[in-house]
């Protein structure tokens, strides 16, 4: 039996260091909403325009994913990733000081194609720098706790600064960040590349971005409006491009993704046990920071608050998971933490009226616990199961899956949250609320929010009422699809990985 070799200490330093970029990567997709009236203010841009300042960076990330972490494998990770840094702080100064929403939106995109080279360059930086398993499992537990650590304080942040200064002030945060990770990154961090790798194959990157572009932005517009023509051809293009990248890798004697990975069990089953949990997850924190703000009427400082506990619920877990992996085989573990989960949502099922904070917070909390270890464990799963060569692919196809489960559980249980709000809405009777506000009131609660607003006392607290009830019930079946999903993925870890253990994945494509 071979025994890996253990971490030095500077490789546990180097992953403090690695930590940095990851946190600031979620505070980024967290600071904008807040920033958003304000700089409406100043730029004054389009409806359009907005959504796409709002929306370009998480575009370009999930679009780009796949091209970095193999560009990484070719060209070396800490190379990499020291570009992502400098191309982020640079792109983050130009956000800050524009004075157009054009050139908002074109910072941001540059951000997202700088962002997307920190996850998979992190991620496969340390699969090669921790090759005990053990070691391994506590590493990722670490990176995925600065994700969880970057969103929970990126709003509370954010808040601080818009207070204090004006709205460019939330993308400078990462300047300081970027230049100490460009400073002690050649220091601490060492190099790993693919020696045997080709060139990269350009037509092959171009494919994967504008599938993966089409598929997500197609989910979006499903979320914002409903399913329209638009948002299906632009999924059906997807899809029609992603068939044609995946048999473009057939032929290639250098592909972008080595469709060998999906033939191990435990990569493939992992990867779709993390889709799915992403599927709840994304889904659940939206539709509770909305719960939070228009049901039970706290400011979006308060929101922020609360959200709080269920963010260090995923910490936590995320730290336990080294420890459940220690003593449980990971698929047993996995499993469990997937049955918490089921708990989690369970309670959230309970949710009723401008009175659930408690039962809000407390189903948050238990189901962040469950799925925390689950990612964990997951991503390890993914990553182990690919030779250290190819660790830039196989974290890159464990991130982008990450987006898709999200942007398809917003899409998804967006649609719901809305068929059933408005039919419990139909049902209504709005007394007193003239027929055009009553419309606007039917379509969503943050348009019942505001027709009640502009309603005399009675007639505004009835339409709250009325309207909060409503959402309320489009919650509960949210959060009764989430416990049935993550109750079925359950099941199929139970099966898929009952033979995954603690150590590096058996079976791994060599």
């Amino acid at each position: 039996m071979t025994v890996s070799p253990k971490a030095t200490r500077r490789d546990w330093i180097g992953l403090a260091v690695i930590a940095l970029p990851c946190l600031l990567y979620s505070m980024d997709l967290t600071v904008m909403n807040l920033a958003v009236p304000h700089l409406s203010a100043e730029l004054k841009p389009t409806g359009a325009q907005l959504l796409w300042i709002v929306d370009i960076y998480g575009f370009m990330i999930a679009g780009s994913l796949i091209t970095m972490g193999t560009l990484g494998d070719r060209i070396g990770r800490r190379r990499l990733l020291l570009m992502g840094a400098a191309a982020f702080g640079a792109a983050s100064v130009l956000a800050a000081f524009s004075t157009s929403a054009e050139m908002l939106i074109a910072t941001r995109a540059l951000l997202g194609v700088a962002g997307a080279t920190l996850a998979p360059s992190t991620l496969s930086l340390i699969r090669n720098m921790f090759l005990d398993a053990g070691e391994r499992t506590v590493a990722i537990g670490v990176w995925i706790t600065s994700y969880s650590v970057g969103g929970a304080i990126g709003p509370l942040v954010g808040g601080v600064l818009l207070e204090h200064f004006w709205w460019g002030s939330v993308f400078l945060v990462s300047v300081p960040v970027m230049v100490l990770l460009l400073v002690l990154g050649p220091m601490l961090l060492p190099e790993y590349r693919d020696p045997g790798a080709g060139r990269l194959d350009l037509l092959s990157a171009a494919q994967s971005l504008a599938a993966v572009l089409a598929v997500i932005y197609g989910l979006k517009r499903i979320a914002e409006g409903g399913l329209s023509w638009l948002a299906a051809g632009c999924i059906v293009a997807g899809l029609v491009i992603g068939m044609a990248f995946l048999r473009r890798q057939r032929t290639l004697a250098s592909p972008l993704i080595d469709l060998a990975l999906f033939r191990v069990p435990a990569f493939s089953a992992a990867l779709a046990i993390n889709t799915f949990c992403f599927f709840g997850a994304f889904g659940a924190f939206l539709f509770i920071a909305q719960y939070l703000q228009l049901v039970i009427g706290l400011s979006p400082l308060e929101a922020g608050l609360w959200s709080v506990p269920s963010a260090l619920g995923f910490v936590v877990g995320s730290m336990l998971a080294p420890v459940m992996a220690r003593r449980i085989r990971a698929g047993l573990a996995v499993t469990g933490g997937l049955a918490l989960a089921f708990v989690g949502f369970g309670v959230l099922t309970q949710v009723g009226g401008a009175s659930g904070l408690a039962t809000l917070v407390a189903g948050s909390v238990i189901f962040s616990l469950g799925l925390a270890p689950v990612v964990t464990l997951g991503t390890d799963l993914i990553v182990g199961s690919a030779p250290p060569e190819r660790a830039g692919a196989a974290a890159a196809i464990s991130e982008t899956s990450s987006e898709f489960g999200g942007a398809l559980g917003i899409a998804v249980l967006g649609s719901v949250v809305t068929a059933v709000y408005r039919h419990a809405m139909e049902d209504s009777v709005l007394g007193g609320v003239p027929a055009a506000a009553a419309q606007a009131a039917r379509s969503t609660l943050g348009g019942a929010v505001a027709v009640a607003a502009e309603l005399p006392g009675a007639s505004g607290a009835a339409l709250l009422d009325t309207s909060r009830d409503a959402y309320a019930q489009a919650f509960q079946v949210t959060a009764g699809i989430s416990a049935a999903l993550v109750l079925g993925t359950a099941v199929l870890a139970a099966f898929m990985l009952r033979q995954a253990g603690a150590g590096p994945a058996a079976g791994s494509v060599h």
